[in-house]
């Protein structure tokens, strides 16, 4: 790098520095620094609102590609605090790009790096855990910015989905823009309430891609919102931050627990965890990709899922609060997913809408609308049927 070249560093807390040359909005920008380890659907993990405080990192070396459109993205804006790459690209070229992913980042003014050394990064955050960081391209004194990544807010005790919830209710159409699902399900009418904690908008396509009829509501609400809709069963979605600040998600759900069929993907999976009485606790890294292994104990099938999450649910408090641990982890052995042992409730900690991801298991979705039907949950052996049909 000359001296003729901008330049962008990034501290982290615990006093490293790395400098790195800048792209996108021009700034100084904090969060949690964590990393990715998908290959592709950097506009996905841009804009998925679960990343909201969060400085990204992508371990795959060359990003940028393939553009931005505007259709692959999962809410209406970027939401990461800032994004870090070995190197972007300088070229993109797809035949539905409609910009440069630097040109979508300054626009939405989040702040990037490139030109660093991501293999270090990541093994640093692995060993050591995730970690408070700023990229700047004003402040050049390293002790300034270590100070500066040291004094911003913790990810523990975070309640993010203030930032990213919904102002007021909404009903859910098609999608967006030409979004038009490729196959439209029969839905029988049935009619779901989706609390959005910062929902991926592929999450409600393929609900809508089955023929339900889905009206959206906040975080905020309470059991009577719920029922005055008059749904036939209730979702919770992802999102960001701790679950364990989230009390006020939490109430609504455990006033409707023995009402509705309930089924809960990511923070949605940890709150409904809470809701029936288990704890949650902070991962050291996370599991942040495409590519994290999970195997179905109803089934004894593993399926390869695409995450982004740093809290889990605690198992024993979970087994001793009536849930059944139905998914675990096959890298860590977490809590992936589980069933109520008596009421029609189930979730999973991955996402099976994917968007970046392998689709294995978005037969969950067809799970949930049956489900919705019979009032239990669905046996392994129609688990196991249903994820054939899929295939």
């Amino acid at each position: 790098m000359t001296s003729a070249e901008p330049t962008a560093k990034l501290a982290l807390e615990d006093g490293t520095v790395f400098t790195g040359r800048p792209f996108g909005a021009r700034g100084t920008t904090e969060g949690e620094v964590v990393f990715n380890t998908s290959m592709t659907g950097y506009q996905e993990i841009l804009t998925d609102p679960s990343y909201k405080g969060q400085i990204v990192t992508m371990t795959y070396p060359l990003i940028g590609n393939y553009g931005v459109n505007s259709l692959d993205v999962e809410s209406r804006l970027p939401h990461v605090a800032g994004f870090i790459v070995k190197e972007l690209s300088p070229l993109y070229s797809n035949y539905r790009a409609e910009m440069s992913l630097g040109e979508y980042l300054t626009r939405h003014s989040i702040i990037g790096i490139e030109g660093i050394d991501t293999r270090a990064l990541t093994r640093k955050l692995r060993i050591a855990g995730a970690m408070r960081g700023v990229i700047s391209t004003q402040i050049m004194d390293d002790r300034n910015l270590v100070e500066h990544a040291r004094a911003a807010a913790a990810m523990l005790g975070a309640d993010w989905v203030k930032a990213v919830k919904p102002p007021e209710a909404y009903q859910w159409d098609q999608g967006q823009g030409d979004w038009r699902p490729a196959r439209v399900e029969r839905g029988d009418g049935l009619h779901v309430v989706a609390i959005d904690c910062g929902a991926k908008h592929n999450i409600l396509r393929n609900l809508v891609q089955r023929g339900i009829r889905v009206t959206v509501l906040p975080p905020d609400i309470s059991a009577t919102d719920i029922r005055r809709h008059r749904p036939d069963a209730l979702f919770v979605s992802n999102g960001p931050g701790d679950p364990a600040a989230l009390d006020y998600a939490v109430s609504p759900l455990i006033a409707v627990l023995d009402q509705l069929p309930i089924f809960g993907i990511c923070l949605g999976h940890q709150l409904l965890a809470r809701a029936i009485g288990a704890k949650t606790f902070k991962l050291k890294f996370g599991h942040r990709g495409a590519n994290q292994p999970v195997k179905n104990l109803d089934t004894g099938r593993v399926e390869i899922t695409s995450q982004n999450h740093g809290f889990a649910v605690d198992p024993q408090s979970l087994e001793s609060s009536g849930g059944v641990i139905t998914h675990i982890n096959l890298n860590d052995n977490t809590v992936e997913g589980f069933r109520h042992q008596s009421l029609p409730i189930f979730c999973v900690q991955y996402h099976p809408e994917a968007s970046p991801g392998p689709h294995d298991a978005s037969y969950l979705f067809d799970a949930f609308m049956e489900m919705m039907k019979t009032r239990t949950p669905p046996s392994a052996t129609r688990l196991a049927e249903l994820q054939s049909l899929r295939q």
